[in-house]
C-alpha cells in the first residue's frame, strides 16, 4: 500500500498543550486501521504510514479494531467508578487472575493495576519498602539498578534510572550514590570484551553486582532493579546468557527483592511461549522475579493501565503483617479500563497473536540483519527478541564509534522513514559515547509477514539513502 499525501484542510493553530516543542503542535495523528495510521504534519495529511513503533511500543490490536469497540462499550456502560482501595471492583480481580493463570505457576500471586509504567514503578519502590517494614527490616532500603537504564519519568523513576535524560532532575531524585545505587549495564555488543564468551562477560558483571551488594552490606539492599529487555535506554540488547538466572541466584542468597520492569518488553511483546513474560526467554518458572512492573500492550493503546504483578513471598509477607497498604491512587484498579484491558488481552490470547509477533519480530530482526550489518552503510547492529528489535548506527563498524550528537542523526532519520512511509521510535547517542544512535520497532501483535517485508525494505531503502547523505558531507 503506497503513502498518499494530502494538503490539509486544518488551519495550522498554536499548540495549547504544555509537551514536546511548547509553542508548535507538530505531527498529529489523525486516523489509523490496522498497522497502518494517517499523521498531519505541516500542513499536509500523510495516509498509510506503516506504523512501526505503535506509539512507545504500546499496540498489540493494531487500531480501530471493530471487536474492541464492542469490549469498551460494554466496559464503559457496566463500569461506575470506585476508589479502589475502599471500594474496588469485579474487572480488577479478573483481569489480575488472567495476568496470573497465563504466567508460569507460582510466579505471581497478586495485582495493582496503575496508568503508567512510570506510575507502577512508583509503586512498586513503595511496596518494596513496606515489604521489609512488614518484615521488621527497616535498614534494608537501598536499591541497585543499571548504568543505561530507564524505567520512567516521575521522580522515583528517574532515581532508578540512569541516562541523559536523568540529569537535569538529580536535585529533585534519591541520592544515587548511597540509596538508589548504580551497577554497569549488560549491553552485550559494545561492552563484552573479545576474550570473553557471553558466559563468561555475565559472570564478570554478576561478580561486580556481588561485590556491590557486599560493599553495602546486604543487610541494608533491598532489590536489584533491571529492565529484562532494554527499551529506549539501550535499544532492546538481551542479557548475556546466565545473567539474569545469576541475579536470581544473589537475590535469594542475600535475601533481596528482584524485580523486573517489563513495561515496555512485557505483556506478549516478546515471549517465546505465547504468553505474556519476556523473562521466560531466560529463566525457569522457579527462577522467576518477585516483583515484576507491566504496562503498555496491557490495554493496547484503547485505555490507559500499567500494573505492578506481586510474588508469593512479597504478598505473604503483607497477609502475615498488617496485611493492609495505607493509601492508593486515583484511578488505581480503575473498573472501566481494567475490564477493557482484560478483553484485549483475551482476544489475544484466544487468536495466538504474541506468538505472531514473536515470530515476526525475529524475521523482522533476521531480514535487517541480512540486507544491513555486512553492506557498507551505518549500521553496526540488530538486536532484540520478539516483537522488540533495534537497529544500533555507528560511524564506524569496527570500532563501534558513535556518531556526535550534534548531528542529530536520530532525528533525522526518523524523518527520512517517516517521508518513505514508515513510523519508527528513535534514541540519539549518549554524549560519552556509550552508546550509539539506535532505531527501534514495537509494530502491532496483528502484523503480517506482508507488512514485515515492507516494514524491512523500507528501512534499508532509508538506511541506504541517509549513509550515502552522511558521507558526502563527510560525516561518516
Amino acid at each position: 500500500m503506497t503513502v498518499s499525501v494530502l494538503e490539509s484542510e486544518v488551519a495550522r493553530e498554536p499548540s495549547y498543550c504544555f509537551q514536546a516543542s511548547v509553542d508548535n503542535v507538530g505531527p498529529q495523528i489523525v486516523g489509523g486501521k490496522g498497522v497502518r495510521i494517517d499523521v498531519e504534519k505541516d500542513g499536509k495529511i500523510y495516509q498509510n504510514i506503516l506504523d512501526g513503533i505503535t506509539g512507545a511500543a504500546v499496540g498489540a490490536l493494531g487500531w480501530k479494531d471493530e471487536e474492541i469497540f464492542e469490549v469498551v462499550n460494554k466496559a464503559v456502560r457496566e463500569s461506575t467508578y470506585s476508589y479502589a482501595p475502599l471500594i474496588s471492583n469485579k474487572a480488577s480481580e479478573e483481569l489480575a487472575k488472567f495476568y496470573i493463570d497465563n504466567s508460569p505457576k507460582g510466579v505471581f500471586s497478586a495485582a495493582l493495576w496503575l496508568t503508567s509504567g512510570s506510575e507502577s514503578n512508583e509503586n512498586a519502590l513503595r511496596i518494596i519498602r513496606q515489604y521489609y517494614l512488614e518484615r521488621g527490616l527497616p535498614e534494608k532500603v537501598k536499591l541497585i539498578s543499571r548504568e543505561n537504564s530507564y524505567h520512567g519519568f516521575t521522580l522515583g523513576a528517574l532515581g532508578i534510572s540512569s541516562n541523559p535524560r536523568v540529569e537535569p532532575y538529580k536535585p529533585y531524585i534519591m541520592d544515587q550514590e548511597s540509596v538508589a545505587l548504580k551497577m554497569p549495564c549488560a549491553y552485550t555488543y559494545r561492552f563484552k570484551k573479545d576474550s570473553e564468551t557471553e558466559e563468561g562477560y555475565a559472570q564478570r558483571l554478576l561478580d561486580i553486582l556481588e561485590k556491590k551488594i557486599l560493599d553495602n552490606g546486604p543487610e541494608k539492599v533491598a532489590a536489584v532493579i533491571v529492565e529484562t529487555l532494554p527499551g529506549s535506554s539501550l535499544g532492546t540488547t538481551p542479557p548475556p546468557k546466565g545473567y539474569l538466572k545469576g541475579i536470581r541466584h544473589l537475590c535469594n542468597k542475600y535475601d533481596i527483592i528482584f524485580y523486573l520492569d517489563e513495561v515496555m518488553c512485557g505483556t506478549g511483546r516478546s515471549n517465546p511461549n505465547g504468553k505474556l513474560n519476556c523473562w521466560e526467554n531466560f529463566l525457569d518458572a522457579s527462577e522467576g522475579p518477585d516483583i515484576q512492573t507491566v504496562g503498555k500492550t496491557l490495554g493496547s493503546g484503547y485505555v490507559t493501565i500499567a500494573g505492578v504483578l506481586i510474588g508469593p513471598k512479597i504478598k505473604e509477607a503483607f497477609v502475615n503483617g498488617s496485611n493492609s497498604i495505607n493509601g492508593g491512587n486515583t484511578y488505581s484498579s480503575h473498573e472501566f479500563s481494567c475490564a477493557v484491558a482484560l478483553g484485549v488481552q483475551k482476544k489475544i490470547a484466544r487468536e495466538n497473536l504474541t506468538a505472531n509477533i514473536f515470530e515476526m519480530g525475529n524475521l523482522l530482526a533476521a531480514k535487517l540483519r541480512q540486507r544491513l550489518v555486512p553492506e557498507d552503510n551505518i549500521v553496526g547492529d540488530v538486536r532484540g527478541v520478539g516483537g522488540f528489535q533495534s537497529v544500533e548506527f555507528v560511524k564506524n563498524k569496527e570500532t563501534k564509534e558513535v556518531f556526535d550528537p550534534k548531528l542529530n542523526i536520530i532525528t533525522r532519520f526518523k524523518n527520512i522513514c517517516f517521508e518513505n512511509g514508515l513510523i519508527i521510535m528513535g534514541m540519539p547517542s549518549n554524549p560519552d559515547g556509550s552508546c550509539g544512535d539506535r532505531a527501534i520497532f514495537a509494530p502491532s501483535f496483528i502484523v503480517t509477514e506482508a507488512d514485515i517485508n515492507e516494514m524491512v525494505d523500507i528501512f534499508v531503502r532509508s538506511v541506504n539513502d541517509f549513509s550515502k547523505t552522511l558521507r558526502q558531507e563527510g560525516a561518516w
